[in-house]
């Protein structure tokens, strides 16, 4: 029989997962002065050696699409490690009729190194929206609980944009704005004429030096990661500050298997797998913090079943795992002659959109309830492989007439990609696959998904709103999409947005709901979920900043009930 190691050591905390509702709760109760484990699945993290920020597309093989162009399904080998829809050895499942695409990252960070660094903040109406509208359920909480911890996570990160007194995207603590480039001025233009708002944007990435960190020196490469950590990242942000209190201890290649209880129902350790000697072993603390991301949490709550918690931890209401939402995603593109007009000159800036278009039409009666915002970009980008399909598939061609097609057609093209609020339905959720697990023997997850007809006309409207803007300068919209099919409309699979959330919701009734205001189990005193998990709606607004602002005000909570003995 195998023997499970234990730590000699009860830590105050346990945390588990590295990203940024578990980096921050790391930084906070180690200040704190809480005694802190963290359990990270993957790797640790060398930006050094593993950013790939600076490199041309000509110094990888196949230039970064790997053999048969297998890496192009990942973004490339020159995204910031480890992101994959797949992951060998740890499957998961879609249920018959279902189609959901789970992005995860196992590494220091996971998710934050390269995420495209959009941060938000929900509006007043986003946490009382039934009480708008009737769908779906309001937040335990409001804006003005949460607005604190927004002004503190945007003051320590650094956040750019402008005070614009927008209803639908409130103004937060900004660094200044970059330039707007060509292509966003002309977008703009266009807005302007139709009647839609159109904004600097708001990202994370400095345009000012901040806590010891260098501005952006606008090389536009944020998704490869950044040296110089002058965009966010959990791994370069929150836990070097955590590991200089020396109450931080790191423990990587450690996958979460079962949260572990007493014989009162408390939360008493995690067992995991130590991956490189593959073995089981146990940690103990007083309280645990789970940031796993919002399905990898629900799975590990799901699969800590005991005698006194049959259907899982902390799932008396038998919600964990429900009420799966994803942000509702079409893109489509379009062709401006104009631009083939306009001298090359630098298009580079912050490795994202300068501008973007938040939900402008509040204040109307849609064919759908709550709204979307709308990214965009276009310009003389980094040329790279596969850049010139979508011409391939228009025009026949080879040699150099092809070529000087393909050069009179770069940087002519915007690209438009909507964002919108899913209501929470049903048919969408994680369970147990009782018939699979991973390479470490633990039961996977399985899904169920659908969108409804809200969804499908937020999508509609999002097309029709592309084309006006690419019509109105002068281009002809490209992108087709069919009103039938499994994705009409140009909707994306649930899950490719990658804004999972919801399956672990807040709620002040604890039958209907498995944390409090927060973050807390109602179920288990000691136990907190810090990351997507908790959200009850999954408004237009990238998740991101709400995961941190709510991690930071739970764990101020747990430190101040700590402090009473409660925990």
């Amino acid at each position: 029989m195998a023997l499970v190691q234990r730590s000699p050591k009860q830590f105050d905390v346990c945390i588990i997962g590295s990203g940024a509702g578990g980096g921050m709760a790391a930084k906070i109760l180690t200040e704190g002065g809480l005694n802190t484990v963290l359990l990270e699945a993957g790797p640790d993290l060398n930006p050094e050696k593993d950013f790939k920020m600076l490199m041309w597309p000509y110094e990888l093989p196949h230039r970064g699409a790997g053999v048969g162009g297998k890496a192009t399904e990942n973004w490339g080998e020159f995204l910031a490690p480890n992101g994959a829809w797949s992951i060998e050895g740890e499957p998961y499942t879609s249920a018959p009729g279902s189609n959901f695409q789970w992005f995860r990252s196992r590494i220091i960070g996971g998710r934050t190194n390269h995420w495209g660094r959009i941060a938000l903040r929900f509006a007043p109406i986003d946490f009382k929206s039934n009480t708008r509208d009737g769908l779906g359920d309001d937040w335990p909480i409001t804006y003005d609980d949460l607005a604190p911890y927004y002004d503190k996570v945007e003051s320590y990160i650094g956040v750019f944009g402008t005070k614009e007194n927008v209803p639908s995207a409130p103004d937060g603590v900004f660094l200044p704005p970059p330039t707007p480039r060509c292509t966003e001025l002309m977008v703009k233009k266009a807005c302007d004429n139709l009647n839609i708002t159109c904004i600097p944007s708001r990202l994370a990435i400095l345009t000012r030096a901040l806590n010891g960190r260098l501005p952006c020196h606008y090389c536009g490469q944020c998704g490869r990661g950044c040296t110089t950590a002058s965009n966010f990242s959990s791994s370069q942000v929150f836990l070097p500050p955590a590991m200089q209190t020396g109450k931080l201890t790191l423990i990587t290649g450690a996958m979460a298997r079962e949260i572990l209880i007493d014989k009162d129902g408390k939360a008493t350790g995690v067992s995991y797998i130590d991956k490189a000697a593959r073995s089981e072993k146990r940690v103990e603390a007083r309280v645990i913090v789970v940031a796993a991301s919002a399905c990898e949490s629900s799975r590990l709550l799901l699969n800590s079943k005991s005698t006194m918690y049959p259907n899982g931890l902390a799932n008396s209401s038998g919600t964990v795992g429900k009420h799966l939402m994803d942000s509702v995603g079409s893109s489509g593109y379009g062709y401006i002659p104009q631009l083939e007009k306009t001298p090359p000159h630098n298009h580079d800036g912050v490795g994202g959109m300068h501008m973007y278009m938040p939900w402008w039409k509040f204040d109307r009666k849609n064919d759908f309830p709550r709204g979307y915002h709308i990214e965009f970009g276009g310009g003389r980008g980094m040329p790279g492989i596969g850049m010139f399909g979508d011409l391939n598939d228009e025009e026949e061609g080879y040699g150099l007439p092809l070529k000087q097609r393909a050069r009179k057609a770069y940087g002519c093209h915007i690209g438009f990609a909507g964002r919108g609020e899913m209501i929470s339905n049903p048919g969408s959720y994680c369970e147990i696959d009782p018939g699979v697990v991973d390479q470490w023997g633990i039961p996977v997850l399985r899904f169920h998904f659908k969108w409804s007809d809200y969804e499908l006309l937020q999508a509609k409207d999002m097309q029709e709103t592309f084309r006006s803007i690419v019509e109105s300068m002068g281009g002809k919209y490209k992108t087709r999409t069919s009103t039938h099919g499994d994705y009409p409309f140009g909707i994306q699979p649930g899950g490719r947005i990658i804004h999972e959330v919801g399956t672990a919701r807040m709620g002040a009734d604890p039958r209907t709901s498995v944390l409090n205001g927060f973050c807390q189990s109602h179920d288990v005193k000691n136990l907190f979920v810090t990351d997507g998990a908790p959200f009850v709606t999954s408004p237009d607004k990238n998740p991101t900043l709400t995961i941190m602002a709510l991690s930071w005000r739970a764990s101020e909570y747990i430190l101040d009930e700590a402090r009473k003995g409660n925990l």
